[in-house]
């Protein structure tokens, strides 16, 4: 691929996913958290089952696969995309974004502690760096808000869904897991929306622009660009470019929300992305790894 071409795909998918956050706290004005979450990914879900459907991929025939998409759909959409949405009420977009984006230095805490796979050392540094700008980040205060521990959350359920993907994924075609993943976090969503709050959606021309960005832009579009990177380039160096979501996130923010960009929250949004970058392995580490055909590390942990 052109370089010029994976540039601009990398800059739009990452710009997409953290554009999100912000339109996402525009959004709350015009719907409670939970359902405007369950809405975006039912519909994207839909849609994207369609596509599937039209392209003839294969689909699972078996309960116990369909259940582990449904898992899936539980901890990647669910968890994830309700904490953010519930975050964003008392957090700003800048904030929920950097905390929900540092689920690769978990994944390495917890496939170190679950599945047992072992990393190195530029990766344990770059979980400690991360963890340092997470304290940094919430200005250096041991008393959170609750956004602050909803969007920890977020990261927690984001990292547990990718060492599902790492242990379940091969079981399903990348397209149908994506489709039917949202569709059923849609669906958990929806459940949550009836039981935990007061749901409430608001239709006007700017409630519909906005779930409209969410459903096709932040969700299929973002997904169609991110699943081709992944296919025609190598995951692990386009995983590494993810750092860029959060700094979209605090970006995104500030343009369309005025958020504040506070010196201690862009110094530990710092720490947090050379944290990542480190997670993410080096050009280095790769060839390490080849040569001694250990199994050390989960670089694709944006599978879905």
């Amino acid at each position: 691929m052109n370089r010029y071409v994976y540039g601009l795909l990398v800059i739009l998918t990452t710009a997409l996913m953290g554009s999100s956050f912000a339109v996402g706290k525009m959004g709350l004005a015009y719907a409670s958290p939970l359902l405007l979450a369950a809405v975006r990914f039912i519909s994207a879900g839909l849609i994207m089952a369609l596509i599937v459907r039209i392209l003839k991929r294969t689909i699972p025939r078996t309960r116990g696969v369909w259940f582990k998409i449904m898992m899936i759909g539980f901890f990647q959409t669910a968890g994830v995309m309700g904490c953010i949405f519930l975050s964003l009420r008392t957090i700003t977009a800048g904030e929920s974004s950097i905390l929900t984006f540092i689920n690769p230095l978990l994944v390495v805490v917890f496939g170190t502690i679950f599945i047992r796979i072992k990393y190195n050392l530029y990766q344990w540094t770059g979980v400690f760096l991360g963890f340092i700008g997470v304290f940094i980040t919430m200005g250096g205060q041991l008393g959170f808000k609750i956004g602050t521990l909803l969007g920890f959350l977020s990261a927690v359920s984001f990292a547990i869904s990718t060492l599902l993907v790492k242990s379940w994924g091969r079981m399903v075609d990348t397209w149908v897991l994506s489709a039917y993943q949202m569709l059923f976090g849609g669906l958990f969503l929806l459940i949550s929306s009836f039981l935990l709050e007061k749901p409430f959606f608001i239709v006007s021309s700017d409630s519909l622009v906005i779930l409209s960005w969410l459903s096709i832009m932040s969700s299929i579009v973002q997904f169609a660009v991110w699943y081709y990177l992944l296919q025609k380039g190598d995951p692990g160096k386009t995983s590494s470019f993810l750092f860029l979501a959060p700094f979209f996130g605090v970006l995104s923010g500030w343009l369309l929300l005025e958020e504040q960009l506070k010196t201690y929250i862009i110094i530990g949004g710092l720490f947090i992305l050379i944290g990542i970058f480190l997670v993410n392995g080096t050009t280095q580490y790769n060839r390490f790894k080849r040569k001694r055909g250990k199994n050390t590390v989960v670089q694709q942990y944006t599978r879905l």
